[in-house]
């Protein structure tokens, strides 16, 4: 494994559909610019079950969601010379979910799909939404980082 690539490593826990490694590697890439170097991120693909208790544990909301991003702590190491790669975290992912809201606002799964791996990434480095002013940074990044890859605006539809 290069020190220059972004590796993915996913664990498919739901049997709805997923793209391919391929297609979280490159819209994650495109997100996270030249920090994805050498990073690697864990995709783990979950029912509404896992996704709710998650979410309850980690967010205090009793209900499936998304999208849950985990950073990795930030480590002081740099990128090892011998192509170690460095955690920047972890995404969860739910389908279901995924797939209702897709419906819900008229877009394809392979769009929101790949909306929601792009927002789950700015999160691994630091975007939010907490407040107005982060949130409109944020969703500019992810209108543009969506745009390069032929994407239309997800947030026009809503």
């Amino acid at each position: 494994m290069s020190a220059h690539a972004l590796h993915i490593d996913i664990t498919r826990q739901a049997g709805a559909w997923s793209p391919p490694v391929a297609d979280l590697t490159s819209w994650t890439s495109a997100a996270l610019g030249r920090r994805a170097a050498g990073r690697e991120i864990s995709v783990r693909v979950v029912g509404p079950k896992e996704s709710r208790r998650l979410n309850a544990r980690y967010r205090g909301k009793d209900k499936p969601t998304n999208v849950l991003s985990f950073p990795a702590a930030n480590l002081p190491v740099p990128v090892a010379a011998n192509d170690q790669l460095q955690p920047l975290g972890d995404l969860v992912i739910c389908p279901d979910v995924l797939r209702a809201e897709a419906r819900e606002q008229g877009k394809s799964v392979r769009a929101h799909w790949a909306h929601l791996v792009i927002h789950g990434a700015l999160h691994l480095i630091g975007y939010d939404h907490e407040n107005e002013e982060d949130a409109r940074r944020m969703e500019r990044r992810e209108v543009a980082v969506l745009r390069a890859l032929g994407f239309d605006n997800p947030y026009r539809s809503m």
